[in-house]
C-alpha cells in the first residue's frame, strides 16, 4: 500500500485517526486480508515502529471517521467505555424519497440472520439500536439527513432508513434501488471522543466526499 494513500485526520503518540474511503474494509475478512484501512495504517506505524489496534469500524462501504490506538491501553479504555466516551458520532445520509418527519428518533432491536444480514426484530430477540436524525435537504427526490447515533449495532443506520421506507442511496443489501454516486451515500462526519487518558474532549471531522457535494449542491 501507498504511503499516500492513508488519509490521516489525526495524530499523537497514543491515537491516530483516519478518513476511511468508501469500498475498504476495515479489517480483514477470509477473502481479503491485505487490502484494508487496518493494513494501511500497520504498514505506516510499523515504518515509525509503532503497534497498531483496532478499535471500531465502519462498514465496507461507508466512509469517514475511523479510530485506532497504538498501544493497547488506550485500546482496552476506548472499547470498554465507547458509548460513553463517543459523545457525538455525526453521520451524513442521502436516502430515497422523502422523510415523511423532518426530524425523528428510530429505536429498534436489531438481530443478524446467518447470512450476515441484520434486521429489524423484537426485544428479546435483538439490541436495542437508537438512531436520530434531521433532514437537512431535500432535492430532485433525495433526502440529505442529518444522522446522529447513540448505540453502534452493526448497519444500524442503514437497516433503520430502510425500515422507514427511505433506503440510502446505493444500498442494494437494504433496498435501494438508486444509485446516482455510484456508491453507498453514508459518511461519518463527526467525533466528538473524551480520551479516556488525558480526559480532554477531541473533535475530528473527515470532510463530505466530491460525490455527496454533487447532490447536495
Amino acid at each position: 500500500m501507498k504511503k499516500e494513500r492513508l488519509n490521516i485526520i489525526y495524530e499523537d503518540k497514543s491515537l491516530l485517526v483516519v478518513n476511511k474511503e468508501s469500498g475498504l474494509l476495515t479489517i480483514a475478512t477470509e477473502r481479503e486480508k491485505e487490502r484494508t484501512l487496518y493494513h494501511q495504517v500497520y504498514m505506516y506505524l510499523m515504518r515509525k515502529n509503532q503497534k497498531v489496534f483496532i478499535v471500531h469500524r465502519l462498514d465496507k462501504d461507508t466512509s469517514g471517521i475511523v479510530v485506532f490506538a497504538k498501544n493497547e491501553r488506550m485500546k482496552n479504555m476506548l472499547q470498554k467505555d465507547w458509548n460513553n466516551l463517543a459523545k457525538v458520532r455525526e453521520y451524513v445520509a442521502i436516502v430515497e424519497g422523502k422523510v415523511k418527519k423532518e426530524e425523528d428518533t428510530l429505536k429498534d432491536y436489531l438481530a443478524e440472520t446467518k447470512t450476515l444480514k441484520t434486521y429489524i426484530t423484537n426485544k428479546k430477540n435483538g439490541l436495542l439500536a437508537i438512531t436520530h436524525y434531521k433532514l437537512v435537504k431535500y432535492i430532485s427526490g433525495y433526502s440529505v439527513l442529518q444522522i446522529l447515533i447513540d448505540t453502534g449495532r452493526k448497519n444500524q443506520i442503514r437497516v433503520q432508513l430502510s425500515n422507514i421506507g427511505n433506503p440510502i442511496i446505493g444500498d442494494k443489501k437494504y433496498g435501494s434501488t438508486k444509485n446516482p454516486i455510484r456508491r453507498l451515500g453514508l459518511h461519518a462526519k463527526r467525533l466528538v471522543l473524551i480520551n479516556p487518558i488525558t480526559k480532554k474532549e477531541m473533535e475530528f471531522i473527515a470532510p463530505l466526499p466530491e460525490s455527496f457535494l454533487s447532490i447536495i449542491k
